[in-house]
């Protein structure tokens, strides 16, 4: 796991001097506090931040060069089917157990299309290819690493965080905010890939890789695409699953350094951390404890590791550690990012980066196995949306008003797809118009939230897995991604394991109509390890009372950042109306929290990173 920095020009084009770009690859030393390499070439340097975890001595430092001179090798991520590619490749003479050693192999043999085809694992790649003169990119097919890239007249920068890209003098002093990106995070609260919200700068697609010639040539390509919006074909089997989940958490677990799974009292880390255990039985699980009791979930998972003769540690955090983390957590938010489920998770993974440098968690379960109530509410109601939008409003508020149903969401939209975004969107969408003024959300948010032709019954479910999967989960991994990184902790998500997902996609529900068909196929397998954890799972979640915070605590922070500086962004953004937004929450005439901090969030992120300074 790392952090990096690649800097590529075209013909005739000087590079950066050496102090600028190493001032920009030490912003990302938090993710590899171990060690720094720098490469540079002719047309290109490359610099590295390395957090140690396979083969901790110097033969897996970073520049690595193929064992030709030709490829040289930027990565950030663990591939976790290194020896099965050594093996199906006869790759020899390897020096080290590294396995950024192995894609150096890899690419001389087979080059850089087919080296990235073969990967199982989490990873984000950049290569100089000094033959065909040529950078090369590629970034993991659920994508749990980011990488982010901007293009300039001059050149090309590469990197693992944002503010690297956008503080580089090839888009520092004219950066163009995008109001469709703006839109995209004031809704959803995150940057969907490619976009960002400055013009020139972007992020690499999950499952894509990119060619950039020294002319300026750009070319994007998918190496793979998930079937999620038709069927496979196949039959489901609960027992491949788990056989294929196993290799999954097994392959995971090779580290050089202190590795421990997450435990909460749900369903998913229970899974990976029962698993784990049946390869590493000296495994350590890690849990907090928290104050509120509607939201603790220490005293389950206590009982699941002793069931399962687990070590286990359990930390407590209360409010006020929480609150003293608030502002220090914005430092590593590179991007504007609102989902305020960051804080704990920078918390969490602070007190685990004491003694794990590594950890197992279970994000993936609930968007791969149909595991959200959301979803299964959308399919409940979706035949109401089939009735023309001006009679569905007077008879959804006749049978609410004689007790038949007790439901106005189809009342409020008027097509299906407006209605699925809703639930990811938490600002209205009429104030949102209001807040940006002639914005529409981004292309790539438009298409994320497009319903197919001819939906069928199953055919919904299989678009709300896809659905879920790029959006939602995204947001979750740049979450865990950026929190645990600030601690110089590895994440581990085996249930993105290649050939996980794959078999997850076999799985349709047949019933999906009560809260037990939620997340069956896991369920099921948790099962065998502890049914009685089981029966009495009610997976609480670790949050924070935010608009408590928001209206006493953090208030006065709030009101100087919204009132007295200006806003971010305001030649698009109605700083009027953010300010009656605000305002109308402080004084209790909404209660959306959640939309609130989106605009605290946009404005911590833009002081943060000196863009108002003008």
């Amino acid at each position: 796991m790392c952090g990096f920095l690649a800097e590529y020009t075209y013909t005739n084009i000087q590079l950066s001097n050496k102090a600028s770009f190493l001032e920009l690859l030490i912003l990302s030393k938090h993710r590899g506090p171990n060690n720094l390499g720098y490469l540079k070439g002719d047309n290109y340097q490359l610099g590295f931040n390395r957090l140690a975890i396979r083969d901790t001595s110097s033969k897996g430092s970073q520049p690595m060069l193929s064992p030709s001179g030709r490829y040289h090798l930027l990565f950030n991520g663990e591939i976790y089917n290194h020896n099965e590619l050594i093996n199906n490749f006869q790759l020899f003479n390897l020096v080290s157990t590294s396995d950024t050693e192995v894609i150096v192999h890899l690419l001389d043999k087979v080059g850089f299309k087919k080296t990235v085809q073969s990967l199982n694992g989490m990873f984000a790649i950049v290569v100089i290819d000094t033959v065909a003169q040529t950078l090369l990119m590629a970034r993991d097919f659920a994508g749990i690493k980011p990488l982010f890239y901007g293009v300039s007249k001059k050149g090309m920068v590469a990197a693992s965080q944002f503010n690297q890209v956008f503080n580089h003098h090839y888009f520092k002093d004219n950066l163009m905010l995008q109001k469709e990106v703006i839109m995209d995070y004031f809704g959803m609260g995150y940057m969907q890939a490619p976009n960002t919200v400055f013009k020139d700068i972007k992020q690499v697609q999950p499952g894509t890789y990119i060619e950039v010639s020294n002319t300026g040539t750009i070319n994007i390509s998918d190496f793979k695409s998930f079937g999620f919006n038709k069927s496979t074909g196949q039959e489901f089997e609960i027992d491949i699953l788990k056989q294929t989940l196993k290799k999954s958490v097994s392959s995971q677990l090779v580290s050089d350094v202190p590795l421990a799974t997450f435990l909460s009292g749900g369903i998913d880390s229970p899974l990976i951390t029962a698993l784990a255990h049946q390869t590493k039985h000296d495994l350590t699980a890690f849990t907090i404890k928290v104050e509120d009791s509607k939201l603790d979930e220490s005293v389950s998972a206590s009982n699941f590791a002793t069931k399962l003769n687990i070590r286990h540690e359990v930390h407590a955090v209360n409010q006020v550690d929480l609150l003293k983390v608030v502002d220090n957590h914005f430092d590593f938010l590179h991007e504007p990012f609102g989902d305020y489920s960051s804080i704990p998770t920078f918390l969490i993974t602070k007190l685990a980066s004491q003694n794990f440098t590594v950890m197992l968690s279970g994000d993936g379960g609930d968007e791969l196995f149909f595991g959200y109530p959301r979803m299964m509410d959308i399919y409940k109601k979706r035949h109401w949306f089939k009735i023309p939008f001006a009679s569905r409003k007077p008879l959804i508020r006749l049978l609410n008003k004689i007790g038949i149903i007790n439901t106005w969401a189809p009342f409020h939209h008027q097509n299906l797809e407006d209605w699925i975004q809703s639930k990811h969107c938490y600002i209205d969408f009429n104030r949102l118009k209001r807040m940006l003024p002639n914005a529409q959300f981004s292309h790539g948010a438009k298409n994320l939230y497009k319903l197919p032709n001819k939906l069928s019954a199953k055919k919904l479910l299989l678009w709300l897995r896809y659905n879920e999967f790029y959006a939602h989960l995204q947001r979750v991994l740049i979450k865990v991604d950026r929190m645990s990184m600030a601690n110089s902790v590895e994440v581990r998500v085996p249930f993105l394991d290649k050939q996980v997902i794959e078999e997850a996609l076999n799985y349709v529900p047949k019933h999906f109509e009560k809260s037990e068909h939620l997340k069956k196929p896991l369920k099921d397998l948790l099962k065998e390890f502890n049914e009685a954890h089981l029966e009495n799972n009610q997976k609480k979640g670790f949050s924070v009372p935010i608009n408590n915070w928001l209206l006493n605590e953090l208030r006065e922070d709030l009101k100087t950042v919204v009132f007295n500086i200006p806003i971010y962004g305001s030649s698009f953004i109605n700083s009027s109306e953010i300010k009656d937004f605000v305002t109308e929450f402080l004084d209790g005439t909404h209660q959306n929290g959640w939309g609130v901090w989106h605009i605290y969030a946009w404005q911590k992120w833009a002081i943060k990173n000196n863009l108002l300074q003008d």
